[in-house]
């Protein structure tokens, strides 16, 4: 693989990663850390991520446990879970906070699923555009004469093999994902 797709290769990476963090915070009805990784907590003014004011345990798999470790920060963080789009109602007993995971609903789940597919597409949407641009700088390259027109269709081939790799990744990743949401 030649360096500049190497460098086009490392965007796509970190897209997939963008991807299964996505994955990550969708709620397949067990006990998951990652579902908290996108909620803010208003600490002293500033928005703070709730595993940078807290310790996150999961004492049993449907259930987290969010300790502070200050207590005064013990109702922001439960506004925060209310005001998320997590869909669960913390218990606040005054020194933790528990996040009890319902067993979803077929209806949930198709739902849940159908925001995996999306996050997946999105990701594919992206390892395209980085194609696209990849595309664009061998076809300024070979105008400027920096390369031939055979290393430019040389290096657009390599370009599209790397793009179809990695669709098939997010591919893979998102039936796992979709086969995670609907099993029961």
């Amino acid at each position: 693989m030649t360096d500049f797709c190497k460098t086009y290769d490392e965007k796509m990476g970190k897209t997939i990663e963008v991807v299964k963090g996505d994955f990550a915070s969708v709620r397949a009805g067990r006990a998951n850390a990652g579902v908290l990784d996108r909620i803010q907590v208003s600490y002293y003014g500033t928005p703070t991520p709730i595993q940078q004011v807290a310790s996150i345990s999961t004492p049993d798999p449907r259930t987290l446990q969010i300790q502070p470790w200050d207590a005064s920060i013990l109702k922001a963080i439960e506004k925060a879970i209310q005001t998320s789009d997590l869909g669960i109602n913390p218990q606040n007993d005054g020194r933790v906070i528990r996040l009890a995971f319902p067993q979803l609903t077929e209806e949930r789940r198709v739902e849940l699923t159908k925001q995996v597919r999306k996050y997946g597409e999105n990701g594919k949407v992206a390892i395209r555009n980085i194609r696209r641009d990849a595309m664009d700088t061998l076809k300024s390259l070979e105008k400027k004469s920096e390369i031939t027109e055979d290393d430019r269709k040389e290096s657009e081939k390599e370009l599209q093999e790397l793009t179809d790799k990695r669709c098939k990744e997010l591919d893979a990743l998102t039936a796992a994902k979709e086969k995670e949401l609907m099993a029961v």
